[in-house]
């Protein structure tokens, strides 16, 4: 058996909003530190900050001074994900015009990460496309618990679909599938990517796995063989949704840039390089961090060969 894998795919890293928004308040030099690294891997796009409700989100209070410093890197595509059309003015006028905007396929998850339901964080979507387009940006909706929901159970398909037509209709660029507490499996995971695809044929489709329950990694080679070729991932395995119980890390972005690679799938990302940017992002965070690459090492890229204090 040989499986049909692609010639590259698009990893998109999120540590530095994803996998930081649970975590302390980092000071902005350790922010900048751990950007600087993870620019330095080759990666392409870069979820950089949200610009949301400080009280709800202390880590990322600080969303516009991190956008001050984003001009140095001139090579990236960064974004940055909103919760209310509020959300998106502020990044604009912070000059970051691509913005993700996250909507949950459940009411319950919707009204404690959005304070309203689904349908209606569905019926700004075409505000916000027109403010990101009119800066010359672009709109990415991420649909969180499309699979399943900390507080509802297993998410209705229709309802995610429902989101997914609302997006189509109102001009989103781009659909991502959020997996925001890391129960979804191999077979529900294309399943659900058929149905969307079906749904909005002219939209790309990524994908957002947490590997709460270990299985993020086999969700990827599923979405993978299945066509998808977007995919997020949080260096050192770092990340969590606040407002869903138990939701741990997503992906670590080292471990799919490793098994990809020795897949003969093309990142444009530097293994050895994203390593060096977990050991900063350890020492900016203060704690071990969850992925077993980074503490076991690849084949060349030996554990031993660096410590937090090296960097």
């Amino acid at each position: 058996m040989t499986l049909d894998l692609p010639e590259r795919v698009d990893i998109r890293e999120v540590g530095m909003r994803d996998g930081l928004q649970l975590e302390a308040p980092v000071p902005l030099d350790g922010k900048l530190a751990m950007l600087e690294a993870i620019v330095a891997t080759g990666v392409q796009r870069v979820e950089v900050t949200s610009f949301v409700s400080p009280k709800a989100v202390p880590a990322l209070a600080d969303a516009d001074d991190v956008a001050k410093h984003l001009g140095r890197w001139t090579n990236v595509h960064f974004s940055a994900l909103v919760a209310n059309t509020r959300g998106a003015v502020r990044a604009i006028d912070a000059g970051i015009a691509n913005l993700e905007y996250v909507v949950s396929a459940s009411d319950s998850h919707s009204l404690a990460n959005a304070g309203r339901k689904t349908a209606d964080a569905a019926a700004a979507i075409g505000e916000i496309a027109t403010l990101a387009h009119d800066a010359g940006g672009s709109l990415e909706v991420i649909i969180a618990t499309a699979w399943d929901c900390p507080f509802d159970g297993p998410t209705d398909p229709a309802r995610t679909l429902d989101v997914v037509r609302a997006a189509a209709h109102h001009g989103a660029d781009q659909l991502c599938l959020g997996d925001t507490i890391g129960t979804v499996t191999p077979q529900r995971t294309v399943t659900l990517i058929d149905a969307v695809r079906a749904e909005a044929p002219g939209l790309d489709v990524g994908v957002h796995f947490h590997d709460t329950r270990g299985t993020g990694q086999a969700n990827a080679l599923a979405a993978i063989l299945n066509g998808v070729r977007q995919l997020d991932a949080s260096v050192g395995g770092l990340g969590g949704c606040p407002f869903a119980p138990g939701a741990s890390g997503n992906i670590a972005t080292e471990e799919l840039v490793y098994w990809t690679e020795d897949a003969g799938i093309a990142s444009g990302i530097d293994l050895a390089a994203v390593v060096a940017a977990a050991a900063v992002t350890e020492r900016a965070v203060g704690h071990e961090l969850p992925s077993s690459l980074y503490r076991a090492g690849g084949r060349s890229v030996p554990r031993g060969a660096w410590t937090p204090a090296q960097g």
